[in-house]
């Protein structure tokens, strides 16, 4: 019978047995071990400990705990000793009563199973290597909404990289009723590193110390728990007896009082990594940096996966490497390396330079399209942004350098990247996905509608024009070309990529000049997966008569479809998924269901005006804030309320209606892609007065955002036509401000301070405007500015009303508390300390789960062809 794979590096046995050879004969480059080998004095120890083997050990190690008190600086009631730290590391969870783990990845694969066997919940958090994999803290404090053991190795396995102990502190002290278990398997190879084994170490913070791995022993199995008295006590009790050895307790004890050996090899290891960093990088791979006594490098796509690598590696030169298939959160192109003396190293280096040296990529052959994978629709609004942003979090967690693409989005909400470009939001949050920074070439082309028959045309982030159909009909062969070139561009820079189509293929008045579905797919290669929405009804007849309106050419490029936001039992499916399967020729790959309060901006307004988003009427509950935002025909950037959505004291709803306004805490007048025609509505509707009422009453906090800013003052003009041909406007007149629209859109990324607050805010300006204060200048504050001194946001000295320039300022946690407090207070209610942090990453962690489920990622593996 096959022997069951060994899911971590160095089983010699094994690995001499797969290779053929005489395990002396194997390199083992898969553990990592100190480079030094064993101290001097080891023999010495264990022939002295020899005497001792025929009595019991020590079963409480009281000697051993006692050396690790006086290395660590903690009392010895605060140690535990193990058989290595595998056996504490299992028997810790099921002391701590805790029923959830969270696990930053790529980890260490027993972390998850420890857990796993403990009858916990694992969430794990995968980083990315755009960061190189740095820890990011804030992202698991967000998921801390109940009490949970969180593992974080420092250094981490296997990357190298350090958590700062201090911070690390602190995030334990914001969460007392979460355990914080820290792995310092690898500390001991880090220079000047801090270790949390200490007497000052918070009560909810544990620590794995390793001995094995820094002084070569890994035969002796020993290892230590550092903790609170109590939770120490408590593993001890869980642990058989006797469970270190006689020989490992004299080792330990030697060990622990060594730390001259310790210097020697931290002063040696710098030198052997940094070898070992440039002959793999010579070799075409790329590397991470580390800390500790390995590496983590990725392989070309070009070229062998790491199984295949590995198993070269043994069985045609005796070398094993740690293949980190298994580790959640990296894919098959990743390896780790220990670091070995140099003579090691050059064996290493020449071994992995024949293996992938006998798997060249031809001279001769061009460079292979980058693997791409396209989500289309049968209609509009089918949920093709958010399972695109799924699919780039899904390949992103698996190790994979994923990016996102967009040739062409009419959208209103938009958003600026750090150089001053402007995309569509959601191919923003496609690259949070990819924990990319937004780009603007994932959206070269950006349509923003300024009116029922035009719309600014946006190129690679800038505005070219404002066009009619007919001219940018006329435009698109222009625009086409330069979607394909950033398209190329950005691929050149990736693994893979994930494009998102518009509207349906099959708008056959559109398919002759089509720059954004199927001639987008025929540029990229790319595979389609076809989605409708299953809620909305007519799923099937989308589906079949979307193939029935295509050419066999683009028929082929579907590989299948999805059904999306699906509610009720798949399995009833069955029955018209094989019919659409025979008529079509293509077959239902996933059955996504109805994710209910996802918390993902929206691609556009569509949502948000049909009520999806937002309800129309007040909260039933009396002590939640009530906020009203304006339902204007041209709004823009309606996600500027969705932090404001997270907040449990508060209820957001749209209103259309002057009647429908009532006395709400706050109105919120947004932003708008044609002002003055808004302005008018605004007074035709009857909610010009209505507002004005309001603000003469003073108890409603009146706030415009951008365009909403402008509209809250006294006149807002077009000469140059770039909205309307309305040409001037009267405003409502509640802040003493004048707007004129400019020719130069300004565009930036912005950071200020809220002045009254003292409160970071940071968020992004798109806008034509030049607003100027026009009479009582005494009547207003300035409440925010640009770093050059250019005001960002007003406020009247008299009365609660102000607007500002900056988009996502509510976005900042502390500001958009501070704001609802002030709500709060002025209804006679208690303020909130506690913020809620608004974060989408756990949203998209959500939905890539859902579509690792659902979909597979086998499946989405062999669509792109990996």
């Amino acid at each position: 019978m096959k022997e069951k794979a060994f899911p971590h590096g160095g089983n010699l046995r094994a690995l001499a047995a797969e290779a053929g050879r005489d395990p002396s004969e194997i390199l083992d480059a898969s553990a990592s071990i100190n480079p030094l080998g064993p101290p001097p004095w080891l023999r010495d120890v264990l022939s002295a400990a020899v005497a001792d083997l025929v009595h019991y050990p020590d079963p409480d190690c009281t000697a051993l705990l006692e050396a690790a008190s006086a290395r660590y600086g903690a009392p010895a009631s605060h140690f535990v000793a193990g058989n290595g730290t595998s056996q504490l590391l299992f028997a810790l969870p099921r002391c701590t009563g805790l029923a959830r783990a969270v696990i930053p990845s790529p980890a260490y694969t027993d972390y998850a199973v420890a857990c796993h066997k403990s009858g916990m919940d694992v969430r794990r958090l995968p980083g990315s290597e755009f960061d190189g994999f740095a820890p990011q803290l804030d992202r698991i404090e967000a998921v801390l909404r109940s009490p949970s053991l969180v593992v974080i190795a420092s250094p981490a396995n296997p990357t190298g990289v350090v958590t700062d102990a201090t911070a690390i502190i602190e995030l334990a002290g914001r969460h007392p009723q979460s355990l914080f278990l820290v792995d310092e398997a690898f500390a001991d190879f880090v220079p000047g590193f801090t270790s949390l084994a200490g007497e000052d170490r918070p009560h909810n913070v544990a620590v794995l110390l390793s001995l094995t791995k820094s002084f070569a022993i890994p035969g002796l199995r020993l290892g230590l728990l550092a903790a609170s008295p109590d939770l120490a006590d408590w593993v001890r009790r869980t642990l058989a007896p006797w469970s270190v050895g006689t020989l490992p307790q004299a080792v330990g004890l030697r060990a622990l009082a060594d730390r001259t050996f310790l210097e020697d090899t931290r002063a040696a290891l710098p030198g052997l990594r940094q070898r070992l960093a440039e002959g793999l990088a010579g070799l075409g791979l790329t590397v991470f940096p580390s800390q500790a006594n390995f590496l983590l490098a990725r392989l070309s796509l070009s070229g062998p996966n790491a199984p295949e690598v590995c198993r070269r590696l043994l069985t045609e030169h005796g070398v094993a490497l740690r293949d980190c298939t298994n580790f959640s959160g990296l894919s098959d192109r990743y390896l780790r390396l220990a670091v070995r003396p140099e003579a090691e190293t050059d064996r290493i280096l020449d071994a992995l330079a024949a293996v992938l040296a006998a798997c060249p990529m031809p001279a001769s052959r061009p460079r292979p399209k980058t693997p791409a994978l396209m989500v289309q629709g049968t209609t509009s609004s089918a949920g093709k942004s958010v399972l695109t942003a799924g699919l780039c979090r899904l390949l992103a967690r698996a190790g994979y350098k994923v990016a996102p693409f967009k040739s062409q989005n009419m959208s209103l909400n938009s958003g600026v990247t750090a150089d001053g470009l402007e995309m569509g939001r959601a191919q923003i949050v496609q690259a949070r996905a990819c924990r990319l920074a937004p780009d603007a070439r994932m959206n070269p082309i950006l349509l923003k509608p300024t009116s029922d028959l035009g719309s600014q045309v946006i190129v690679l982030g800038k505005p070219v024009g404002t066009m009619r159909v007919a001219d940018y009909i006329a435009y698109k062969p222009t625009a086409f070309a330069a979607a394909r070139e950033a398209y190329d561009a950005l691929a050149g820079q990736a693994d893979v990529m994930v494009l998102e189509g518009a509207g349906s293929p099959a708008e056959v008045n559109l398919k002759a000049h089509d720059i954004v579905n199927m001639a987008m797919a025929r540029h990229a290669g790319a595979s389609v997966l076809l989605a409708a929405d299953i809620d909305r009804g007519g799923a099937y007849a989308g589906l079949l008569g979307t193939m029935e309106c295509l050419p066999e050419a683009e028929r082929a490029l579907v590989a299948g479809y999805v059904l999306n936001r699906f509610r009720g039992d798949a399995t009833l499916l069955a029955p018209a998924n094989d019919y659409l399967a025979q008529r079509t020729g293509q077959g239902v790959l996933a059955v996504v269901p109805f994710l209910s309060d996802l918390g993902l901006p929206d691609e556009d307004s569509v949502t948000f005006k049909d009520g999806q988003s937002l309800p129309d009427t007040p909260p039933a509950d009396p002590t939640l804030l009530d906020i009203a935002v304006i339902d204007l025909p041209h709004l823009s950037n309606a996600t500027d309320c969705d932090a404001l959505a997270v907040e449990p004291d508060t209820r957001l709803r749209r209103v259309r209606e002057a009647g429908k306004l009532g006395r709400p805490d706050a109105v919120l007048l947004p932003g708008s892609k044609n002002t003055l025609a808004d302005l008018a509505w605004l007074q035709d509707s009857g909610l010009a007065a209505a507002l004005t009422t309001l603000a003469a009453a003073g108890t409603t906090e009146i706030v415009g955002i951008c365009a909403g800013l402008q509209m809250l003052g006294e006149t807002v003009a077009d000469p140059l036509g770039l909205e309307s041909d309305r040409g001037h406007t009267a405003g409502l007149g509640l802040l003493p401000l004048t707007t004129r629209l400019a020719a130069e859109k300004t565009l930036t990324a912005t950071d200020a301070v809220h002045t009254p607050s003292k409160l970071p805010l940071h968020g992004y300006e798109i806008h034509h405007g030049i607003t100027i204060i026009q009479g009582d200048a005494a009547a207003l504050d300035i409440i925010a500015a640009r770093a050059d001194g250019q005001p960002l946001a007003y406020a009247r000295k008299d009365a609660p009303i102000w607007g500002a320039y900056l988009h996502g300022l509510f976005d900042a946690d502390a500001f958009r508390r501070q704001f609802l407090n002030t709500l709060r207070q002025r209804r006679g209610q208690e303020p909130i300390t506690r913020l809620t942090p608004y974060d989408i990453d756990p949203a998209l962690d959500r939905l890539a789960d859902v579509l690792e489920e659902r979909l597979g990622l086998a499946t989405v593996r062999r669509l792109l062809g990996l």
